[in-house]
């Protein structure tokens, strides 16, 4: 549980993002959470490099709570372990970085055997277990987040520049929760490659299963960039992994406002079958053959049909392509002649040329004859 939120078992796979703004900038953080809120995000992330932007999340909390919103917080810490404890007070989750908690990267080449590489593994395990107790008692859950782009310098020399040792960088740390008994654990796997993503999460899944562990699992494809790059790198490494069965929350990393990475979360999801969360569409991409203007038909019946959770609605410019493309479609707005459309249900023709003017109406009415309409959320 983070916060009121369930994450992995039986809970839906959960959307989440990271705010941009200053932390310490209570006005422009709480507004930003909103429209997150407001788009359909169920966990925030936040930096909180220092003990004082840590506390601002009280701040934060309370200017939320004002409108009726409990979103969990998530503290988001890299280098500064006092921002690790001043969090526990604040936040719902804590984050951290095993690359540069407790290490440095800056490049160094350093040489390890056995004996000496495990000295550091004692050092790591002795500067946690405060920290594991102190998150005991705050009864807060721990995501440990590797990325490919922050591996210690110590990983690095070990391991490379690796999947591997982006898994072992996050072992390391699973394995010492684990000996004293914190099991409130997230992890997550990121690099801005989504093959090296991909690759790093089966391997952990892997060794973890090796190792006894079943920790949720939290899925993105890290500094993904924008526009149809960054949807297209998150499309592919998050939607993979889900497809396989892998990934309890998920977070779509793009260099755009926050609130704009929700809607590839959920397309993703829906697309995967793997949170079904607004109508399907089937639509072909018209040919010479169509007989309306199905682009903008298209637009017109997802605008008005896409609240209904589940239902399956196809979109086809004619015949030759309409009972077979639409053969697993609840409903179906076919192309029948020009300026005519037909109406399915299933595979049933239910109306013959209904002229293309009173179609859209007619579909609706259909879907609410057939028990299927549901009214819209204003």
């Amino acid at each position: 549980m983070v916060g009121g939120v369930g994450i992995g078992g039986d809970n839906p796979i959960r959307v989440q993002t990271m705010t941009n703004t200053d932390t310490l900038d209570i006005e422009a953080t709480v507004a930003q959470i909103k429209a997150c809120v407001k788009a359909g995000c169920e966990l925030i992330r936040l930096t909180t490099p220092t003990p004082r932007h840590a506390q601002a999340l009280g701040a934060i909390r309370e200017a939320l709570a004002k409108d009726g919103i409990t979103i969990p917080l998530i503290a988001d810490i890299h280098f500064l372990p006092a921002a690790a404890f001043e969090a526990l007070k604040w936040a719902d989750k804590i984050r951290l970085n095993p690359g540069n908690f407790l290490d440095g990267k800056i490049f160094r080449e350093l040489a390890f055997n056995d004996a000496s590489y495990a000295k550091e593994i004692e050092r790591i395990e002795e500067s946690l277990l405060p920290f594991i107790e102190a998150a005991k008692t705050a009864g807060k859950p721990i995501r440990i987040g590797s990325n490919h782009g922050s591996l210690s310098d110590r990983v690095l020399s070990r391991f490379g520049d690796t999947p591997q040792g982006m898994v072992e960088s996050a072992m390391e740390y699973l394995r010492i929760f684990k000996k004293y008994d914190f099991e409130e654990i997230i992890v997550a796997m990121k690099a801005s490659d989504p093959l090296i993503m991909i690759e790093a999460n089966r391997l952990l899944v892997s060794i973890m299963e090796k190792e006894g562990m079943d920790y949720p699992i939290h899925l993105g494809v890290t500094e993904a960039g924008n526009g149809e790059e960054g949807r297209a790198k998150s499309t592919l490494g998050i939607g993979t992994l889900l497809l396989e069965g892998l990934g309890d929350t998920i977070r779509v990393s793009l260099t755009e406002d926050p609130a704009k990475e929700i809607p590839t979360c959920y397309g993703i999801l829906q697309a995967t079958h793997r949170r079904i969360t607004r109508a399907e569409f089937i639509s072909c991409p018209s040919c010479g053959r169509t007989l309306y203007d199905i682009e903008e038909v298209a637009n017109i019946i997802k605008e008005r049909l896409g609240h209904l959770k589940g239902v399956r609605i196809a979109i086809m410019g004619c015949i030759v392509n309409g009972l077979g493309e639409m053969a697993d479609a609840d409903f179906g707005y076919v192309g029948g002649a020009p300026d005519k459309v037909n109406l399915y249900y299933k595979k049933e023709l239910v109306r013959r040329d209904v002229p293309q003017a009173e179609a859209v109406d007619a579909l609706i009415g259909l879907i609410k004859e057939k028990g299927m309409w549901v009214e819209p959320i204003v």
